[in-house]
């Protein structure tokens, strides 16, 4: 797409051979006879450039800059003054002017400042993206777990992250599914690309597909101007479709053709587009009853799960939690805090029908509202305490163990014993050791054959 300029100038002969000579120079120019005409065209077509004359009779240059620069303050404004009124373009330029041009200009003079401008505008954006997209980076290193299921992930995460294939991430809300499509864009080759996100939940069904395609001006009522769909804003990276099984059936043949082509046609528009996307999908849908029930196409679902990755919930890996815990505790600066008898016990046997955020939540809230050092049962609210499903075995030497109703291996408890004693002495291996009453080198033998490994592993 031609990258769109504005010239605003009162002199029609001079705006005639600008627009003539940024047109040769290839690029879309519209032109306007004075500022308040420039403005209203600026407000319908959003141009990357504004070339403005400084004096015009209804509003001067100095008013159309200001009025550019607060509505759209990455828009590069080059002034075009006379000789005598250098002083005013200066002035112009600590106002946001990105630079200013004298009469009488050549043909060169004006594609090389126009050029300047342009590529100056084009390294703003992508250091504002690359800023984003730096701030991003830190989600993926955060996918905390040792036990079977998320080793699992990781495995699966690292063998298709490097490939272009299509992943459909499933699991109940909470689990970690949009960290997970971040990890897998990052680990890739297009991780220097945009990660764009849209939620197929969460946009008016009317609205979704121009989100998704974008549109061309008078396309529908309201669409006063081109848009650009998540589609062409994630060309060359990822397009993350999260609850994507909430997407109208009407829409799934267009994402589907988007999907087998590579190519994505605006609403109202004739003109496809040949794009280069990743896609990542996500659900907590019942996938398959969505198939049997005709609400999600079978040929899309096969389109999106090329590479199908489940993500299990908190309830089915709890001998992740005291690593969770240790990791949320340091994330909210609180490395000190530790949590007192019977709390993993009884952490560790609730359901978490919110699962990873729902105990990320939690534990915000318990060192808000803590009043020392040390977590205990009494600071846990009522609900969590009422919802371990757990049974109580009082040992010979006092102590209560909390065990499922319906049994519990003794392998998984021994684990889970390590697991926690570590958590508790925040990964000290000789602490832990000591705190177990056995050597390090136990602990050690034990960490290996249960495959334990330290917080924040990746499986990278």
């Amino acid at each position: 797409m031609l990258p769109k300029i504005l010239v605003i100038d009162d002199d029609a002969s001079l705006r005639r051979v600008v627009e003539y000579n940024l047109q040769e120079a290839g690029y879309q120019v519209l032109s306007a006879a004075g500022g308040e005409e420039g403005l209203r065209l600026f407000a319908e077509e959003s141009p990357v450039l504004v070339v403005t004359d400084m004096k015009m009779p209804d509003m001067n240059g100095m008013q159309v800059l200001k009025w550019v620069k607060k509505r759209s303050p990455e828009t590069m404004v080059i002034m075009v003054t006379a000789f005598g009124t250098v002083d005013v373009a200066v002035e112009a330029m600590k106002a946001g002017a990105y630079d200013y041009i004298t009469k009488p200009f050549n043909r060169d003079e004006l594609r090389l400042i126009v050029a300047k401008a342009l590529q100056f505008s084009g390294l703003t954006a992508e250091n504002s993206r690359l800023k984003a997209e730096l701030s991003n980076k830190s989600d993926y290193r955060t996918i905390v777990g040792s036990s079977k299921g998320m080793e699992r992930v990781f495995e699966v995460v690292s063998k298709v992250a490097d490939t272009d294939a299509s992943v459909l991430i499933t699991g109940e809300s909470g689990t970690g599914k949009e960290l997970v499509a971040r990890s897998i864009h990052h680990k890739s080759r297009r991780n220097n690309a945009p990660f764009i996100t849209i939620n197929c939940a969460a946009i008016p069904r009317d609205l979704l597909e121009s989100e998704l395609f974008g549109h061309v001006r008078g396309a529908f009522t309201g669409a006063i101007k081109d848009k650009i769909g998540k589609f062409q804003l994630a060309d060359g990276g990822t397009l993350f479709l999260d609850e994507v099984g909430e997407l109208p059936l009407e829409l799934q043949p267009k994402l589907l053709r988007a999907l087998q082509e590579k190519v994505v046609e605006p609403v109202g528009g004739t003109k496809p587009y040949k794009l280069d996307v990743r896609v990542v999908a996500a659900t907590n849908l019942d996938i398959d009853k969505a198939l049997a029930d005709s609400t999600f196409r079978e040929d899309l679902y096969y389109r999106l799960a090329v590479i199908p990755l489940h993500l299990p919930p908190l309830r089915e890996r709890q001998e992740d939690i005291a690593l969770l815990l240790h990791y949320f505790c340091g994330k909210h600066g609180a490395n000190r805090v530790k949590f007192g008898n019977g709390v993993l016990n009884i952490l560790t046997s609730y359901r978490w029908p919110g699962n990873v955020r729902e105990l990320e939540n939690l534990v915000e809230r318990l060192l808000i509202m803590r009043g020392g050092d040390t977590i205990t049962i009494e600071d846990l609210p009522e609900k969590i305490c009422n919802g371990a499903t757990t049974l109580g075995v009082k040992t010979s030497s006092g102590n209560v163990i909390n065990l499922p109703e319906g049994g519990y291996s003794l392998e998984q408890l021994e684990r889970e014993v390590v697991v926690c004693a570590l958590g508790r002495n925040l990964w000290n291996q000789t602490a832990a050791a000591k705190f177990l009453r056995i050597p390090r080198h136990t602990l050690i033998y034990r960490m290996g054959k249960y495959g334990i490994l330290p917080p924040l592993h990746t499986g990278r």
